[in-house]
Protein backbone atom coordinates (compact mmCIF):
# COMPACT_ATOMS: atom_id res chain seq x y z
CA UNK A 1 0.00 0.00 0.00
CA UNK A 2 1.35 3.28 -1.03
CA UNK A 3 0.46 6.34 0.98
CA UNK A 4 0.19 10.01 -0.57
CA UNK A 5 1.00 12.33 2.10
CA UNK A 6 -1.06 15.84 1.93
CA UNK A 7 0.58 19.25 2.21
CA UNK A 8 -0.85 21.16 4.84
CA UNK A 9 1.62 23.92 5.43
CA UNK A 10 -0.17 27.25 5.46
CA UNK A 11 -3.75 25.39 5.62
CA UNK A 12 -4.13 24.58 9.14
CA UNK A 13 -7.20 26.84 11.02
CA UNK A 14 -7.38 24.25 14.39
CA UNK A 15 -3.84 24.00 16.07
CA UNK A 16 -4.56 23.29 19.42
CA UNK A 17 -6.19 19.42 19.29
CA UNK A 18 -5.41 16.08 21.20
CA UNK A 19 -4.15 12.82 19.93
CA UNK A 20 -4.55 9.31 21.59
CA UNK A 21 -1.61 6.94 20.90
CA UNK A 22 -1.48 3.63 22.02
CA UNK A 23 0.59 2.18 25.01
CA UNK A 24 4.35 2.19 24.83
CA UNK A 25 5.66 -0.92 23.01
CA UNK A 26 8.83 -1.22 25.28
CA UNK A 27 7.40 -1.07 28.81
CA UNK A 28 4.55 -3.54 27.27
CA UNK A 29 6.72 -6.02 26.25
CA UNK A 30 8.56 -5.67 29.45
CA UNK A 31 5.75 -6.26 31.35
CA UNK A 32 4.42 -9.00 29.70
CA UNK A 33 7.59 -10.65 30.63
CA UNK A 34 7.80 -10.22 34.04
CA UNK A 35 4.37 -10.61 34.84
CA UNK A 36 4.81 -13.89 33.02
CA UNK A 37 7.57 -14.77 35.42
CA UNK A 38 5.38 -13.13 38.41
CA UNK A 39 3.74 -15.70 41.04
CA UNK A 40 -0.09 -15.53 40.13
CA UNK A 41 -2.09 -13.29 37.52
CA UNK A 42 -1.42 -9.94 36.44
CA UNK A 43 -3.74 -7.52 34.67
CA UNK A 44 -1.78 -4.93 32.22
CA UNK A 45 -4.08 -1.89 30.98
CA UNK A 46 -3.42 0.09 27.85
CA UNK A 47 -1.28 -2.55 26.53
CA UNK A 48 0.28 -2.18 23.23
CA UNK A 49 -0.72 -4.83 20.52
CA UNK A 50 1.26 -4.06 17.29
CA UNK A 51 3.06 -6.59 15.21
CA UNK A 52 6.11 -6.59 17.93
CA UNK A 53 3.93 -6.99 20.83
CA UNK A 54 1.68 -9.38 19.72
CA UNK A 55 4.10 -11.72 18.45
CA UNK A 56 6.15 -11.46 22.21
CA UNK A 57 2.83 -12.70 23.63
CA UNK A 58 2.68 -15.57 21.00
CA UNK A 59 5.72 -16.90 22.20
CA UNK A 60 4.76 -16.66 25.64
CA UNK A 61 1.40 -18.76 24.71
CA UNK A 62 3.60 -21.24 23.42
CA UNK A 63 6.08 -21.41 25.77
CA UNK A 64 2.94 -22.29 28.06
CA UNK A 65 1.85 -19.24 29.80
CA UNK A 66 -1.66 -18.61 30.15
CA UNK A 67 -3.05 -15.25 28.54
CA UNK A 68 -6.50 -13.45 28.20
CA UNK A 69 -6.85 -10.21 26.39
CA UNK A 70 -9.80 -8.15 26.22
CA UNK A 71 -8.74 -4.80 23.89
CA UNK A 72 -6.00 -3.13 25.00
CA UNK A 73 -6.08 -4.96 28.48
CA UNK A 74 -3.81 -8.20 29.05
CA UNK A 75 -4.38 -10.66 31.68
CA UNK A 76 -1.05 -12.91 32.09
CA UNK A 77 -0.57 -16.26 35.07
CA UNK A 78 2.56 -16.21 35.68
CA UNK A 79 4.99 -19.64 35.99
CA UNK A 80 6.75 -18.38 39.11
CA UNK A 81 10.27 -18.08 37.09
CA UNK A 82 9.94 -21.89 35.93
CA UNK A 83 8.13 -22.68 32.96
CA UNK A 84 6.02 -26.13 32.67
CA UNK A 85 7.35 -27.04 29.35
CA UNK A 86 10.78 -28.38 29.05
CA UNK A 87 10.62 -27.85 25.19
CA UNK A 88 8.73 -25.33 22.31
CA UNK A 89 9.19 -23.76 19.37
CA UNK A 90 9.02 -20.25 19.34
CA UNK A 91 9.15 -17.40 16.09
CA UNK A 92 10.08 -14.07 17.34
CA UNK A 93 9.57 -12.57 13.99
CA UNK A 94 11.26 -8.96 12.86
CA UNK A 95 10.44 -7.98 17.23
CA UNK A 96 13.58 -7.34 18.46
CA UNK A 97 12.74 -6.92 22.14
CA UNK A 98 11.65 -10.30 21.88
CA UNK A 99 14.07 -11.63 20.30
CA UNK A 100 16.55 -10.64 23.36
CA UNK A 101 14.38 -11.19 25.79
CA UNK A 102 12.89 -14.74 25.54
CA UNK A 103 16.46 -16.33 24.98
CA UNK A 104 17.68 -14.96 28.50
CA UNK A 105 14.45 -16.03 29.58
CA UNK A 106 14.36 -19.55 28.17
CA UNK A 107 18.96 -19.71 29.08
CA UNK A 108 17.09 -19.96 32.63
CA UNK A 109 14.84 -22.81 32.08
CA UNK A 110 15.46 -26.39 31.89
CA UNK A 111 14.64 -28.08 28.41
CA UNK A 112 15.27 -27.65 24.55
CA UNK A 113 13.61 -24.67 22.87
CA UNK A 114 13.74 -24.09 19.32
CA UNK A 115 13.68 -20.34 18.35
CA UNK A 116 12.98 -18.80 14.56
CA UNK A 117 12.78 -15.37 13.32
CA UNK A 118 12.13 -13.33 9.85
CA UNK A 119 14.93 -13.06 7.60
CA UNK A 120 15.41 -9.00 8.45
CA UNK A 121 15.81 -10.51 12.04
CA UNK A 122 18.59 -12.86 11.21
CA UNK A 123 20.84 -10.15 9.98
CA UNK A 124 20.78 -8.20 13.14
CA UNK A 125 23.11 -8.53 15.69
CA UNK A 126 22.72 -11.00 18.70
CA UNK A 127 25.86 -12.22 18.95
CA UNK A 128 26.56 -10.64 22.71
CA UNK A 129 23.74 -11.97 24.27
CA UNK A 130 24.71 -15.40 23.11
CA UNK A 131 27.75 -14.81 24.59
CA UNK A 132 26.32 -13.67 27.43
CA UNK A 133 23.94 -16.98 27.76
CA UNK A 134 26.90 -19.54 26.87
CA UNK A 135 28.95 -17.96 29.92
CA UNK A 136 25.56 -18.62 31.90
CA UNK A 137 25.60 -22.32 31.49
CA UNK A 138 23.39 -22.11 28.40
CA UNK A 139 24.25 -24.19 25.15
CA UNK A 140 22.95 -23.28 21.34
CA UNK A 141 22.66 -25.25 18.26
CA UNK A 142 23.09 -22.79 15.18
CA UNK A 143 20.99 -24.08 12.59
CA UNK A 144 22.19 -21.12 9.66
CA UNK A 145 24.59 -19.26 10.43
CA UNK A 146 26.83 -18.80 14.15
CA UNK A 147 25.56 -16.52 16.49
CA UNK A 148 22.22 -16.31 14.46
CA UNK A 149 18.68 -17.55 14.42
CA UNK A 150 17.27 -19.89 13.88
CA UNK A 151 19.15 -21.71 16.58
CA UNK A 152 18.05 -24.37 19.73
CA UNK A 153 18.63 -23.16 22.44
CA UNK A 154 19.12 -25.52 26.08
CA UNK A 155 18.55 -23.78 29.45
CA UNK A 156 20.22 -24.91 32.39
CA UNK A 157 18.57 -25.26 35.82
CA UNK A 158 22.44 -24.50 37.50
CA UNK A 159 23.33 -21.10 36.07
CA UNK A 160 26.14 -19.46 36.93
CA UNK A 161 26.04 -16.56 39.29
CA UNK A 162 28.20 -14.19 37.56
CA UNK A 163 27.93 -12.85 33.85
CA UNK A 164 29.25 -10.34 31.45
CA UNK A 165 27.74 -8.52 28.79
CA UNK A 166 28.52 -6.20 25.87
CA UNK A 167 25.70 -3.50 25.67
CA UNK A 168 27.64 -1.69 23.14
CA UNK A 169 25.50 -2.28 21.09
CA UNK A 170 22.27 -2.64 22.39
CA UNK A 171 20.93 -2.20 26.11
CA UNK A 172 18.64 -4.64 25.65
CA UNK A 173 21.39 -7.16 25.98
CA UNK A 174 21.65 -6.05 29.66
CA UNK A 175 17.67 -5.79 30.35
CA UNK A 176 17.38 -9.23 28.79
CA UNK A 177 19.44 -10.41 31.48
CA UNK A 178 18.09 -8.18 34.52
CA UNK A 179 14.71 -9.27 33.84
CA UNK A 180 15.08 -13.45 33.84
CA UNK A 181 18.21 -13.00 36.38
CA UNK A 182 15.60 -14.05 38.93
CA UNK A 183 14.62 -17.75 37.59
CA UNK A 184 17.75 -18.57 38.67
CA UNK A 185 16.75 -18.55 42.37
CA UNK A 186 18.84 -16.92 44.02
CA UNK A 187 21.43 -13.93 43.95
CA UNK A 188 22.48 -13.15 40.19
CA UNK A 189 25.51 -10.20 39.59
CA UNK A 190 25.88 -8.81 36.01
CA UNK A 191 28.40 -7.22 34.87
CA UNK A 192 27.92 -4.44 31.64
CA UNK A 193 30.72 -3.59 29.10
CA UNK A 194 30.67 -0.77 27.04
CA UNK A 195 27.85 1.61 27.29
CA UNK A 196 24.73 2.14 25.31
CA UNK A 197 22.94 4.47 27.58
CA UNK A 198 20.85 4.06 30.55
CA UNK A 199 17.16 5.19 29.46
CA UNK A 200 15.67 1.82 28.26
CA UNK A 201 17.95 0.02 31.59
CA UNK A 202 16.14 2.49 33.62
CA UNK A 203 13.18 2.00 32.38
CA UNK A 204 13.63 -1.96 32.92
CA UNK A 205 14.68 -1.64 36.76
CA UNK A 206 11.96 0.92 36.98
CA UNK A 207 9.49 -2.17 35.84
CA UNK A 208 10.92 -4.44 38.10
CA UNK A 209 10.90 -3.03 41.17
CA UNK A 210 6.99 -1.96 40.32
CA UNK A 211 6.32 -6.02 40.47
CA UNK A 212 8.47 -6.64 43.37
CA UNK A 213 11.85 -6.49 42.51
CA UNK A 214 14.72 -4.06 43.81
CA UNK A 215 18.26 -4.38 42.09
CA UNK A 216 21.61 -3.64 43.99
CA UNK A 217 24.01 -1.65 41.98
CA UNK A 218 27.13 -1.08 43.07
CA UNK A 219 29.55 0.91 40.14
CA UNK A 220 27.62 -0.43 37.48
CA UNK A 221 27.44 -3.70 38.44
CA UNK A 222 23.79 -4.99 38.92
CA UNK A 223 22.83 -7.48 41.86
CA UNK A 224 19.61 -9.49 41.06
CA UNK A 225 17.48 -11.51 43.71
CA UNK A 226 14.08 -11.85 44.49
CA UNK A 227 10.79 -12.78 43.02
CA UNK A 228 8.15 -11.00 41.26
CA UNK A 229 4.93 -10.14 42.47
CA UNK A 230 1.38 -10.38 40.13
CA UNK A 231 -0.34 -6.91 40.17
CA UNK A 232 -2.66 -4.46 38.20
CA UNK A 233 -0.11 -2.62 35.97
CA UNK A 234 -1.17 1.19 33.82
CA UNK A 235 1.06 1.13 30.87
CA UNK A 236 2.72 4.87 29.77
CA UNK A 237 1.47 6.01 26.11
CA UNK A 238 4.36 4.70 23.67
CA UNK A 239 6.38 8.21 23.88
CA UNK A 240 7.80 6.89 20.76
CA UNK A 241 4.69 7.53 18.59
CA UNK A 242 3.83 10.70 20.11
CA UNK A 243 6.97 12.39 18.97
CA UNK A 244 6.22 12.17 14.94
CA UNK A 245 3.23 15.01 16.30
CA UNK A 246 5.31 17.17 18.48
CA UNK A 247 7.64 16.85 15.20
CA UNK A 248 4.66 18.11 13.13
CA UNK A 249 3.88 21.11 15.35
CA UNK A 250 8.07 22.27 14.60
CA UNK A 251 7.01 22.24 11.01
CA UNK A 252 3.46 23.39 10.78
CA UNK A 253 3.50 25.91 14.05
CA UNK A 254 0.77 23.81 15.09
CA UNK A 255 -0.26 22.53 18.87
CA UNK A 256 -0.74 19.40 18.14
CA UNK A 257 -0.61 17.69 22.19
CA UNK A 258 -0.84 13.83 23.24
CA UNK A 259 -2.81 12.70 25.70
CA UNK A 260 -0.63 11.16 28.76
CA UNK A 261 2.45 12.23 27.75
CA UNK A 262 3.94 13.57 30.72
CA UNK A 263 7.72 15.96 31.71
CA UNK A 264 8.38 12.58 33.89
CA UNK A 265 7.91 10.12 31.70
CA UNK A 266 10.12 6.97 32.33
CA UNK A 267 10.41 6.37 28.33
CA UNK A 268 14.10 7.89 26.85
CA UNK A 269 12.41 9.46 23.99
CA UNK A 270 10.93 11.94 25.82
CA UNK A 271 14.16 13.72 25.33
CA UNK A 272 13.26 14.36 21.95
CA UNK A 273 10.26 16.21 22.91
CA UNK A 274 12.11 18.20 25.07
CA UNK A 275 14.86 19.18 22.44
CA UNK A 276 12.04 20.19 19.55
CA UNK A 277 11.10 22.84 22.03
CA UNK A 278 14.01 25.36 21.16
CA UNK A 279 16.26 23.30 18.42
CA UNK A 280 16.64 25.05 15.37
CA UNK A 281 19.72 23.19 13.92
CA UNK A 282 22.88 22.81 14.99
CA UNK A 283 24.77 19.48 16.17
CA UNK A 284 22.76 16.98 18.47
CA UNK A 285 24.41 13.34 19.92
CA UNK A 286 21.24 11.45 19.39
CA UNK A 287 22.75 8.14 20.87
CA UNK A 288 20.18 8.02 24.08
CA UNK A 289 17.05 8.66 21.91
CA UNK A 290 18.22 7.31 18.34
CA UNK A 291 14.98 5.93 17.69
CA UNK A 292 14.21 8.77 16.80
CA UNK A 293 16.94 9.77 14.25
CA UNK A 294 14.68 9.59 11.67
CA UNK A 295 12.42 11.52 12.79
CA UNK A 296 14.39 14.72 12.89
CA UNK A 297 16.42 13.96 10.11
CA UNK A 298 12.79 14.08 7.95
CA UNK A 299 11.87 17.54 9.28
CA UNK A 300 16.00 18.78 9.27
CA UNK A 301 15.13 20.50 5.43
CA UNK A 302 12.81 23.04 7.12
CA UNK A 303 14.78 23.87 10.00
CA UNK A 304 16.90 27.43 9.82
CA UNK A 305 20.48 25.93 10.57
CA UNK A 306 21.79 22.28 9.20
CA UNK A 307 21.39 19.71 11.59
CA UNK A 308 24.03 17.12 12.20
CA UNK A 309 22.95 14.51 13.93
CA UNK A 310 25.48 12.05 15.76
CA UNK A 311 26.43 9.20 18.07
CA UNK A 312 24.39 6.68 15.91
CA UNK A 313 26.08 4.42 14.38
CA UNK A 314 24.30 1.25 16.34
CA UNK A 315 21.43 2.68 13.99
CA UNK A 316 22.86 0.62 10.60
CA UNK A 317 22.51 -2.41 12.16
CA UNK A 318 18.22 -2.41 13.47
CA UNK A 319 15.45 -2.98 10.21
CA UNK A 320 17.85 -1.15 7.55
CA UNK A 321 20.74 0.55 7.21
CA UNK A 322 19.25 3.98 8.65
CA UNK A 323 21.70 6.28 8.14
CA UNK A 324 21.83 4.73 4.25
CA UNK A 325 18.08 5.22 4.12
CA UNK A 326 18.22 9.35 5.34
CA UNK A 327 20.70 9.77 2.56
CA UNK A 328 18.68 8.03 0.13
CA UNK A 329 15.54 9.85 0.81
CA UNK A 330 16.76 13.14 1.52
CA UNK A 331 18.07 12.69 -1.95
CA UNK A 332 15.24 12.33 -3.73
CA UNK A 333 14.01 14.76 -2.58
CA UNK A 334 16.64 17.43 -3.58
CA UNK A 335 18.10 17.83 0.17
CA UNK A 336 21.53 18.09 0.64
CA UNK A 337 23.31 16.17 3.13
CA UNK A 338 26.19 14.23 4.12
CA UNK A 339 27.23 10.74 5.45
CA UNK A 340 29.11 10.01 8.16
CA UNK A 341 29.78 6.82 9.74
CA UNK A 342 27.84 7.55 12.58
CA UNK A 343 25.44 9.83 12.02
CA UNK A 344 24.14 12.31 9.20
CA UNK A 345 24.36 16.26 8.52
CA UNK A 346 21.18 17.43 6.90
CA UNK A 347 20.61 21.47 4.97
CA UNK A 348 17.77 23.31 4.95
CA UNK A 349 15.70 23.25 2.08
CA UNK A 350 15.10 26.78 0.17
CA UNK A 351 11.56 27.34 0.46
CA UNK A 352 9.91 25.10 -2.35
CA UNK A 353 13.30 23.46 -2.66
CA UNK A 354 11.67 19.99 -1.86
CA UNK A 355 10.94 17.67 -4.98
CA UNK A 356 8.32 15.17 -5.32
CA UNK A 357 9.39 11.82 -4.68
CA UNK A 358 8.37 8.34 -3.67
CA UNK A 359 9.95 7.32 -0.08
CA UNK A 360 11.64 4.24 0.35
CA UNK A 361 10.57 2.41 3.22
CA UNK A 362 13.37 -0.68 3.10
CA UNK A 363 10.82 -2.83 5.02
CA UNK A 364 11.24 0.03 8.20
CA UNK A 365 8.62 1.11 9.63
CA UNK A 366 10.14 4.51 11.12
CA UNK A 367 11.18 5.06 7.71
CA UNK A 368 7.77 5.28 6.38
CA UNK A 369 5.97 7.07 9.78
CA UNK A 370 9.31 9.80 10.12
CA UNK A 371 9.06 10.72 6.32
CA UNK A 372 5.67 11.09 6.16
CA UNK A 373 6.01 14.33 8.04
CA UNK A 374 8.65 16.12 5.25
CA UNK A 375 5.01 15.46 2.93
CA UNK A 376 3.07 17.96 5.18
CA UNK A 377 5.00 20.84 4.04
CA UNK A 378 6.01 19.38 0.39
CA UNK A 379 3.63 18.05 -2.84
CA UNK A 380 3.78 14.97 -4.27
CA UNK A 381 5.80 12.52 -1.45
CA UNK A 382 4.18 9.27 -1.41
CA UNK A 383 5.32 6.50 0.96
CA UNK A 384 5.74 3.21 -0.68
CA UNK A 385 4.87 0.05 1.37
CA UNK A 386 3.16 1.99 4.00
CA UNK A 387 2.07 -1.30 6.06
CA UNK A 388 4.76 -1.45 7.36
CA UNK A 389 4.08 0.84 10.05
CA UNK A 390 1.95 -2.01 11.82
CA UNK A 391 5.21 -3.14 13.76
CA UNK A 392 4.60 -0.50 16.19
CA UNK A 393 1.85 1.56 15.19
CA UNK A 394 -0.62 0.05 12.90
CA UNK A 395 -3.51 2.95 12.79
CA UNK A 396 -0.47 5.70 12.41
CA UNK A 397 -1.62 6.71 8.47
CA UNK A 398 -5.80 6.75 9.66
CA UNK A 399 -4.05 9.00 13.03
CA UNK A 400 -2.15 11.48 10.54
CA UNK A 401 -5.34 11.32 8.82
CA UNK A 402 -7.28 12.58 11.25
CA UNK A 403 -5.22 15.13 12.93
CA UNK A 404 -4.86 16.94 9.56
CA UNK A 405 -8.04 16.54 9.18
CA UNK A 406 -8.62 18.17 12.18
CA UNK A 407 -6.25 20.71 12.29
CA UNK A 408 -7.34 22.17 8.38
CA UNK A 409 -11.60 21.69 9.50
CA UNK A 410 -12.79 25.42 8.69
CA UNK A 411 -14.42 26.88 12.11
Amino acid sequence: MNYQVKNIYGKTNNKNITVRVSGSKSITARAMLISALADGESTLFNAQFSDDCATFLKCLNALGISTHTNGTTVKITGCGGKLAVNQAEINVGSAGTAARFLPAFLAFQKGKFYVDSSAQMKNRPVEPLITALTQLGARFTFLEKENSFPFIIEGTSTPKTLIEVDISKSSQYLSALLISAVCANKTVTIKPTGFHGRDYIDMTLNIMWSFGVNVEENNGVFTVNGRYSSKKYDIEPDVSAACYFYAMNKILGTSVAVNGVFPHSMQGDIKFINLLKTFNGGTVDMHAFSDQTLTLAAIAPYLAKPTHITGVKHIRGQECDRIKAIICNLTSLGVECEEYDDGVKIYPAPDGGIKPATIRTFGDHRVAMSFALTGLRADGIIIENAEVCSKTFAEYFQTLDNVCAELTRKP
